[in-house]
């Protein structure tokens, strides 16, 4: 039993059929989001169902989660702030929003905060250098970009999540 396609099972359809019948494999990354809907994160039995639906085997389907940052395997926050601060963003102050964003928080990038509400990371390029510090947000909806922040306006966004509920919203 595929529990992903009993779920999902029109959706997965629908991207599938996107692709050519020997090309299936290249539905991975659709998949993958598909999966994360439910829960925030693919588990084991997620990467087994995926692999099922495509033709590949489930590490094939676990190289793709683990090498980008838009994937998670574990369960963590209920948003997901991933923070640019490479060179072009730290000389915009990525850094010190960073540090001063932790610090507001109570967590270190890769921690969540105790009401489960976020999960704070570092990453590089998100496209935006010139608007930095900015960050994108993943939720279990997908993905917005907030840029040219401050640790109030971004402390504010936070805040207003918890007001929704937190995890559970």
């Amino acid at each position: 039993m595929n529990a992903l396609r009993e779920s999902y099972g029109q959706e997965i359809d629908q991207i599938l059929a996107k692709y050519p019948d020997d090309e299936k494999r290249s539905a991975v990354m659709p998949l993958l989001f598909v999966a994360m809907r439910k829960d925030g994160y693919v588990n084991k039995q997620d990467l087994e169902d995926i692999g099922e639906i495509i033709g590949r085997s489930s590490t094939d389907v676990a190289s793709i989660l683990g090498f980008y940052t838009l994937f998670h395997d574990k369960p963590e926050g209920k948003y997901r702030i991933q923070v640019c601060n490479d060179l072009p963003c730290a000389l915009r102050g990525a850094d010190e929003y960073l540090d001063n964003l932790c610090d507001n928080l109570g967590i270190r990038p890769g921690e969540t905060t105790e009401d489960g509400v976020v999960t704070l990371e570092a990453v590089m390029c998100l496209a935006a250098c010139d608007k930095a510090p900015m960050f994108q947000v993943q939720d279990y909806n997908g993905v917005a970009y907030h840029e040219n922040q401050t640790v109030e306006s971004t402390m504010q966004l936070v805040e207003s999540w918890r007001a929704e509920g937190g995890k559970d919203a």
